[in-house]
C-alpha cells in the first residue's frame, strides 16, 4: 500500500499519459441493475513511467484484463499490479517496467452496479402499462463519468469517444452521436454510435429505456429530437420548438454552427440537477422540459424554455469550448445562465426577462453578501468539493458580473468579441483569462483589471452616495449582510441618471471615495438621482436621507423605469438586514409600491415581504397582525385587477403574477383568498376538468388549503395527498409538494416530513417539501436530527444533501439555535460535501439574531406599522 503514497491526495492526475481515443463498450442488466464494460483507451505516453494513473470509483476492475500494446512495437506489456486508491477515485496501474514513449493502446474489463444515486451509470423507474421499469442513465459532471469506465476524468484531458452499447432488442438506446451500425441477436442488440468530436468525459452521455419522441429539423439540417415517457410524446413539443429556434439564434450569435448532425433532449423521471447538457443528448428533469398545456402553469413554460436555452448554450460554451479545471466553472455556468435570457428574449420578447433576470442577481448578491461566501474562481482541491460550488454564485453572480461587463462594453463589441474567443479555443480548452484577453483585444479597455476585482476576491461593494457642497460623493465598502465591515474593494463601474433617463453618466469607480461635479447642482436637491441605471452592476447602493426621500417620491409618481424600481427596493431590503436602514424606513418606502405594474417587481415585493413577516413574528408578536394588515392592503390593488381567473389573452407575465400574488395572500392568512380558494378546490376535488382552477392559480390553492389543515381538520392535507397520488405529472406533483409545508399544525408538519422519505415520492423531488411554515421549523429541525443518518445515507453523494441544510436550518434567528446546530453537526463527523453549505447556513441564522435584534431596538415601529396598516389609500 505505501508503494503509492507518492500518489495520494492530490487534486490532478500526473501527466504521464494523455488520452486521444476511448472505444467503450457497456452492457447494462436492467434488471439485476448491473453493467459490465470493456475500453480501449488509444493514449500517448509522454514520460519515463512504468505506472497508468487514471480515474475509476465503484467500480470492480479485472485486474488480469489490464495490458498496453505499443503502436510501434509488436510488445504488449501486462500490468503486474492493479490497485484502486479508493479515497482518491484513482486506479493506478503498474508495469514490471517503462512504457515506451508514444501512441499506444491501453486495455481494461470492468463491471459496475446501476446505482439509485442519480449519479454515474444509474437506474431511474418509470412505469409502462402499469408495470414498474428500470431504465438506465447516466450523469457524470462533475467528475462521475469515472463511476461508469476507468478514463482521465478531467475537463482539460479531452478526447474522442466510440461507444457501443449491447442492450435488450425492444429498448431505446442513445448516446452523443448518431447510430452507425445496429445488430439484433434475438432478445439483444448491440448499437453502435459514430466517433464523437472530442471532448470532456463528463459530456459523456448513454441513455437505456422505452421512449416515445417529437422531432423537427433546424434549417441547415440538425435533427432535434424530445424523447420522454410513453404516451407524453405531446408534452415535448414546446420544448423542441425553443430548442430548433435557439440553435438558429446562438449559431448567429456565436457565428459558429452547432458542430453535431444530431440533438437529442430527453426527461428522466429520476434527476438530481435541473438538467445536463451532454454533447448531443441532452438530459432533464420531466419539469424542465415537458410543458402540457392543460396542467402546466405560466412558470412551468418559462422555465422548460430557460433550462433549454441555457443547455444548448453549452453546446458551444462548455462543450465546444470547455473550461481548463472546475476552477474556472463559472465560464461554464455563468455564461449560459446569461446567454440564455438573450435566448429567451429573442424568442419571447413579451416576457420581459431581462428585467426578470434581477432575481438572479439577487440570488447571487444575497449569497454573496456572507462571510462564508466564495470567489467566483475557487481553488478545487478534491473532487468531493466540486458540487458544492454549483451554486448562486457560479451560476448568478457569474451571470450578473458577464451582464455587467456586456453594459460597460456595449453589446456588439461583446457579440464580436465572444465569437473570436470561441472560434480560437474551440475543441480546446480555456480559463476566465482568456475570454478577458479576447474581450481586452476587441474593446480596448482595461478588461482584465476590471474584472479581477470581481472574480478573484468574493464578496461584493455598497455604493454609499451623498450630496456634500453641491457635488455627489461616492464611497465603497465590502457589503455584508451581517452588518460587518470586510475589507474588499472594486473597480466599480458607476452609472447614474439625474431626474430623466435622458443623459446617462458613467465613470469606474476604482478608489475607496470619489467625489464628482453634476452640470446641474441645482437638480441635487429637488430631483431624483438613480446611481447603478437598470442595475446593470452587481453592486448595492445606499443613499443619503433627501436623495431617498426623492426616490421614493420619483416611484410613486412613476418616473423610474421597473429595473429600478426593483433595485432600490431590494438594496433598501438588504439594508435593513445588514442593520443599515431602519425596519420602518423599509416598509414605508414598500408602502410607495401599491400600484406597482410589473410582474418582476411586484414579484420581489412579494418576496421582501414573507421574509419581513417572519421577522416580525420573532421580534415581537404582537406586531404581526398589523404587518400582516399592511402587506394584505399592499398587494390588495394589484389582486382587484388581476382576479383569481384567468383573461382572455391576458399577458404571460400577468400569469405568472397570479400565481405568486394568491399564493402570498394565502400565507398572510386572507380571509377571502381562503374561502375562495376552498371552493375552488371542492369543485376541482368533484371535477377535475373544471375551468375554475387553472394551473396558474393551482399552487395558490394548495396553499391556501394546506393553511386551514389542523390535526382535528385534516381534510384538504388527505384531500391533496389523493390529488398527488393520481396525477402521472411532475409538475403537480412538486406544486403539491410545495404547498404540504405551508401548515401552521406541528403535528401535520410532521407528517409531511415523514411523507417526503416514503418511496412515493422520488428522493430528487423532496427537496420541494422542505421548506415549512415558521410554525414547523422546530419540528423540522427535530426530524432533520432525527433522520440525518438515513438523510446522509440517501442523499450524501450529490448536492441535494445540502438542500435539507440550508432549507431547515436557515429559517431560524436564535443564538442558542446557533449553538445547538453547530453542536449537532460536530458530534456526526465531518462531511466535506455540506461543509460550505452548513456555515452559511449557520451565518444566515446569526444574521437573523442579529436583525431581530436591531428591529427590537427600534423606537417608533409599532406606531409605524400601526400607521401603515390602516392608512387609508
Amino acid at each position: 500500500m505505501s508503494n503509492y503514497d507518492h500518489f495520494r491526495c492530490k487534486p490532478r492526475l500526473p501527466k504521464f499519459a494523455n488520452p486521444k481515443t476511448y472505444d467503450l463498450h457497456l452492457k447494462p442488466d436492467l434488471t439485476a441493475c448491473k453493467f459490465t464494460g470493456t475500453v480501449n483507451i488509444r493514449l500517448d505516453i509522454v514520460a519515463d513511467t512504468k505506472f497508468i494513473l487514471l480515474n475509476a470509483a465503484d467500480l470492480s476492475v479485472d485486474s488480469k484484463s489490464v495490458r498496453f500494446q505499443s503502436e510501434t512495437g509488436s510488445k504488449g506489456f501486462e500490468a503486474v499490479n492493479v490497485e484502486l486508491l479508493v479515497e482518491d477515485e484513482v486506479l493506478v496501474l503498474e508495469f514490471a517496467e517503462n512504457l515506451p514513449q508514444g501512441v499506444g493502446v491501453l486495455f481494461i474489463k470492468f463491471d459496475g452496479t446501476l446505482n439509485d444515486q442519480m449519479k454515474g451509470f444509474y437506474r431511474s423507474t418509470y412505469e409502462h402499462n402499469g408495470v414498474k421499469k428500470n431504465m438506465a442513465v447516466t450523469q457524470f459532471e462533475p467528475a462521475d463519468a469515472r463511476r461508469c469506465f476507468p478514463c482521465w476524468d478531467e475537463p482539460a484531458c479531452k478526447a474522442t469517444f466510440k461507444i457501443t452499447l449491447e442492450v435488450p432488442s425492444d429498448l431505446v438506446a442513445l448516446s452523443n452521436m448518431p447510430v452507425v451500425e445496429e445488430k439484433v441477436d434475438g432478445n439483444l442488440k448491440t448499437v453502435s454510435y459514430q466517433e464523437s468530436p472530442i471532448m470532456s468525459t463528463y459530456l459523456v452521455a448513454a441513455v437505456v429505456g422505452l421512449f416515445d419522441y417529437v422531432e423537427d429539423c433546424t434549417p441547415d439540417g440538425v435533427k432535434v429530437r424530445v424523447y420522454c415517457q410513453v404516451g407524453k410524446a405531446n408534452q415535448g413539443k414546446f420544448a423542441l420548438d425553443v430548442a430548433v429556434k435557439t440553435l438558429g439564434l446562438y449559431k448567429d450569435y456565436f457565428e459558429t454552427p452547432y458542430t453535431l448532425p444530431k440533438l437529442d433532449m430527453i426527461a428522466i423521471p429520476d434527476f438530481a440537477a435541473g438538467a445536463m447538457e451532454n454533447y448531443g443528448l441532452v438530459t432533464y428533469r420531466e419539469t424542465a422540459l415537458l410543458y402540457d398545456d392543460k396542467h402546466s402553469a405560466a412558470a412551468n413554460k418559462q422555465r422548460v424554455a430557460t433550462v433549454v436555452a441555457h443547455e444548448l448554450a453549452h453546446q458551444w460554451f462548455g462543450n465546444l469550448v470547455t473550461m481548463e479545471w472546475w476552477t474556472h466553472l463559472w465560464l461554464n455556468e455563468g455564461f449560459a445562465t446569461w446567454v440564455s435570457y438573450l435566448a429567451a428574449d429573442g424568442l419571447f420578447p413579451e416576457w420581459k426577462i431581462w428585467t426578470q433576470f434581477l432575481d438572479e442577481s439577487t440570488e447571487g448578491l444575497r449569497l454573496d453578501g456572507l462571510s462564508e461566501s466564495h470567489p467566483i474562481e475557487v481553488e478545487i482541491n478534491h473532487a468531493s468539493e466540486i458540487d458544492e460550488i454549483f451554486d448562486a454564485i457560479s451560476y448568478r453572480k457569474g451571470a450578473s458580473v458577464i451582464r455587467m461587463l456586456q453594459s460597460y462594453l456595449g453589446p456588439e463589441v461583446f457579440q464580436r468579441a465572444l465569437a473570436k474567443y470561441i472560434k480560437k479555443h474551440a475543441c480546446s480548452n480555456a480559463k476566465t483569462e482568456d475570454l478577458w484577453a479576447a474581450l481586452e483585444e476587441e474593446s480596448k479597455e482595461p478588461v482584465n483589471k476590471l474584472m479581477n476585482s470581481w472574480t478573484k476576491q468574493k464578496g461584493y461593494p455598497v455604493v454609499s452616495v451623498s450630496v456634500k457642497d453641491s457635488k455627489l460623493a461616492f464611497e465603497q465598502r465590502q457589503f455584508l449582510s451581517s452588518g460587518g465591515s470586510g475589507d474588499g474593494q472594486w473597480v466599480v463601474p458607476i452609472t447614474l441618471c439625474c431626474g430623466s433617463y435622458e443623459a446617462k453618466k458613467s465613470f469606474l469607480l476604482d478608489k475607496k471615495s470619489q467625489t464628482i461635479d453634476i452640470d446641474e447642482p441645482s437638480s441635487l436637491s429637488n430631483s431624483w438621482i438613480k446611481i447603478n441605471v437598470d442595475q446593470a452592476g452587481f453592486y448595492r447602493v445606499k443613499y443619503d436621507d433627501n436623495l431617498s426621500a426623492n426616490l421614493r417620491y420619483a416611484i410613486e409618481s412613476k418616473r423610474l423605469s421597473a429595473m429600478d424600481r426593483y433595485g432600490i427596493l431590494d438594496d433598501s431590503f438588504a439594508l435593513s438586514m445588514a442593520g443599515q436602514l431602519p425596519l420602518s424606513s423599509l416598509l414605508t418606502l414598500m408602502g410607495a409600491y401599491r400600484e406597482e405594474p410589473e410582474y418582476t417587481v411586484l414579484s420581489n415585493l412579494i418576496s421582501v415581504s414573507s421574509k419581513v413577516a417572519r421577522i416580525v413574528a420573532d421580534v415581537d408578536s404582537a406586531l404581526v397582525d398589523n404587518t400582516k394588515k399592511f402587506f394584505i392592503n399592499l398587494f390588495q390593488y394589484s389582486a382587484e385587477r388581476i382576479g383569481f381567473d384567468p383573461k382572455q389573452g391576458e399577458s404571460h407575465l400577468d400569469a405568472l403574477l397570479r400565481g405568486e400574488l394568491f399564493t402570498t395572500l394565502a400565507v398572510l392568512g386572507h380571509e377571502e383568498t381562503l374561502k375562495e380558494a376552498s371552493k375552488r378546490f371542492q369543485a376541482y376535488l368533484e371535477d377535475r376538468n373544471t375551468h375554475l382552477l387553472p394551473p396558474d392559480i393551482r399552487r395558490a390553492v394548495y396553499v391556501a388549503v394546506m393553511k386551514k389543515v389542523t390535526s382535528s381538520d385534516r381534510s384538504g392535507f388527505d384531500s391533496l395527498l389523493k390529488v398527488y397520488r393520481e396525477t402521472d405529472l411532475s409538475q403537480e406533483k412538486t406544486r403539491i409538494l410545495g404547498a404540504l409545508g405551508s401548515c401552521c399544525d406541528p403535528d401535520i408538519i410532521l407528517e409531511v416530513l415523514n411523507f417526503l422519505l416514503t418511496p412515493e415520492v422520488r428522493s430528487q423531488d423532496v427537496v420541494f417539501g422542505l421548506a415549512v411554515s415558521r410554525e414547523g421549523r422546530e419540528v423540522a429541525w427535530n426530524w432533520l436530527k432525527n433522520n440525518w443518518t438515513h438523510i446522509s445515507n440517501t442523499w450524501g453523494r450529490g448536492f441535494l444533501l445540502t438542500r435539507f441544510v440550508s432549507a431547515i436550518v436557515s429559517p431560524f434567528s436564535s443564538p442558542e439555535k446557533v449553538k445547538e446546530v453547530e453542536e449537532f453537526f460536530a458530534s456526526h463527523g465531518k462531511q466535506p460535501s455540506i461543509a460550505r453549505t452548513l456555515k452559511q447556513s449557520i451565518e444566515r441564522v446569526q444574521i437573523n439574531a442579529k436583525w431581530v435584534e436591531a428591529v427590537r431596538n427600534e423606537k417608533n415601529l409599532a406606531d409605524c406599522v400601526q400607521e401603515l396598516a390602516f392608512r387609508n389609500y
